[in-house]
């Protein structure tokens, strides 16, 4: 998978690269179903965002065969970073912890989210 610094993927683009994160792999038609689950959207138009998406690197394509196989091109784990790193300088004038306080006073962590939570703070004050 690639390590595109300079592409920023759109609010749509994301929810086409959720779904090949999770699937690994998918055809036009299979995202367009599963877009379809939760959002109205014409089966042109997903097709025609995945085309610029293969064309701004985002995703890669398998042409060998009838039906196009599409798979995601950069990794969640930098795309996360990389939007998450905007948004912290952005919108949270560089302040994480204000960021976190935010997250978790919007929507309540599971008993388990806040362990993770819990041992990745113990793990950091160890640094």
């Amino acid at each position: 998978m690639s390590n595109l610094k300079s592409v920023k993927p759109t609010e749509s683009e994301l929810e086409i690269l959720q779904i090949l994160w999770k699937r690994e792999q998918a055809t036009v038609r299979e995202v367009h179903e599963e877009l379809s689950q939760y959002k109205e959207s014409g089966y042109t138009t997903t097709l025609k965002l995945m085309q610029i998406m293969f064309e701004k690197g985002i995703v890669v394509r398998d042409d060998s065969a009838k039906t196009h196989i599409y798979r995601p091109n950069i990794s969640r784990d930098n795309t996360q970073k990389q939007l998450l790193g905007k948004m912290v300088n952005s919108l949270f004038e560089g302040s994480t912890s204000q960021l976190v306080m935010q997250a978790l006073g919007s929507t309540p962590p599971s008993r388990e989210e806040l362990d993770e939570i819990q041992q990745l703070l113990d793990n950091l004050k160890k640094q």
